[in-house]
């Protein structure tokens, strides 16, 4: 080694660098927790309006009562799906979707189930039979009763949710012409039931028969005079006034 020559220094380790870093680090978290602080605490971070759309038969209040949605409440706080479920245990909710809109709005959609008849209440109020066969009260605007009426039922009866659920599978323009549906038991047909059309027909079928015979119902209708349908084992017609007295009629008018 050459007497002029040095040896080489080692280099020094620098403390105070990854002292600064971590410092910075803490720096930084800790302003975003103050900034997290604030935000939770602000109103941008509360719900501020809660819209519902949709339903019909349902009211707002009960909707927000069940959700558990309140303004000023927490927005992230809730789960959409979980209100979802809460709402869709409504005996008149067959679907219900949460859509979060940050900041502060929460948006409900509600799909009902189709109302399917209706029915005289003991109140004397008409309510409307869904496809699920819940009674629910019409809302207090009114709407066009087109559907089939249902009398003399009692509360309970599991032939009128069975009805429903028949009503709810036939198409519209078979029914249109069906003004009221009662029960109408004997020994051998224990759901059997009378309904009365707009057109003047009487018929006598069973719930359980009615999908099957409707058809053969309106072809009666649109063919034939007033008169009394039966739609049981075996279809049959008869006119409330037979072609010859009909005739005989209008003999003695000449």
């Amino acid at each position: 080694m050459p007497k002029n020559q040095l040896p080489a220094l080692k280099k020094e380790s620098m403390p105070k660098r990854k002292t600064s870093r971590k410092l910075i680090t803490i720096l930084i978290l800790l302003f975003i927790a103050i900034l997290a602080v604030i935000f939770f605490r602000s109103p941008v971070s509360k719900i501020s309006q809660v819209q519902i759309d949709g339903n019909v038969f349902t009211t707002k209040d009960e909707i927000l009562a069940k959700s558990g949605l309140k303004v000023g409440n927490p927005f992230f706080s809730d789960n959409g799906s979980d209100i979802e479920k809460k709402l869709e245990e409504i005996a008149s909710v067959s679907e219900a979707t949460v859509d979060k809109q940050f900041p502060g709005t929460i948006v409900i959609h509600i799909k009902e189930y189709d109302p399917v008849a209706y029915e005289l209440a003991a109140d004397g109020q008409l309510h409307a039979i869904l496809s699920s066969g819940v009674s629910v009260t019409l809302p207090d605007s009114g709407m066009a009763v087109e559907k089939p009426i249902l009398t003399h039922w009692e509360d309970g009866n599991p032939l009128k949710t069975e009805l429903s659920e028949i009503l709810k599978n036939i198409p519209n323009e078979l029914t249109t012409d069906i003004s009221e549906i009662m029960p109408s038991p004997t020994p051998s047909f224990p759901d059997r039931i009378k309904l009365y059309t707009k057109s003047q027909f009487e018929v006598i079928t069973t719930v359980s028969l009615l999908e099957d015979k409707v058809s053969y119902l309106n072809q009666v209708i649109e063919t034939e005079k007033p008169g009394i349908i039966t739609m049981l084992e075996a279809d049959s017609y008869e006119p409330f006034i037979p072609d010859t007295e009909e005739d005989e009629e209008l003999e003695t008018a000449e």
